[in-house]
């Protein structure tokens, strides 16, 4: 008899394929925003989507604050229908980002989550910054 990992087969490479690639198309982690971050290559807006409170403590540099429950098509208005935006919230424990993607979804805007949020942040040896102006 085999471990908890193997008692259920893996699945057949072709299908665990697209299994990954599906997930990367909606999500992405804390070293890819922090290396594009600090490369000048973010092509995407991050959005914090915690209370304003919570932002005004600490959040990731490059962050805008865009509480989950304030995304509508009046508050995007500024950015062009095919930005790209990165959303993130506490962590494991909040499913604000998993709103905020809802939400810009709905809106017919091209998403994905950080993973982590916040909390995955400090975890790799980031820092959160408070000021706004960055």
């Amino acid at each position: 008899m085999g471990s908890a990992v193997s008692r259920v087969a893996a699945a057949p490479s072709a299908e665990a394929e697209r299994h990954f690639e599906g997930r990367l198309s909606f999500e992405t982690d804390c070293w890819d925003v922090n290396h594009a971050i600090t490369n000048g290559k973010q092509d995407f807006v991050l959005l914090d989507v915690r209370s304003q409170d919570c932002f005004d403590k600490g959040h990731v540099p490059t962050a805008e604050s865009l509480p989950n429950w304030n995304i509508n098509e009046k508050n995007l208005e500024r950015y062009p229908a095919d930005t790209l935006f990165v959303v993130y919230c506490a962590g494991p424990h909040c499913n604000g980002a998993n709103k905020a993607a809802l939400a810009l979804a709905k809106l017919n805007r091209p998403v994905k989550e950080m993973i982590g949020g916040a909390i995955g942040w400090l975890d790799e040896g980031f820092e959160l910054v408070t000021d706004t102006a960055q």
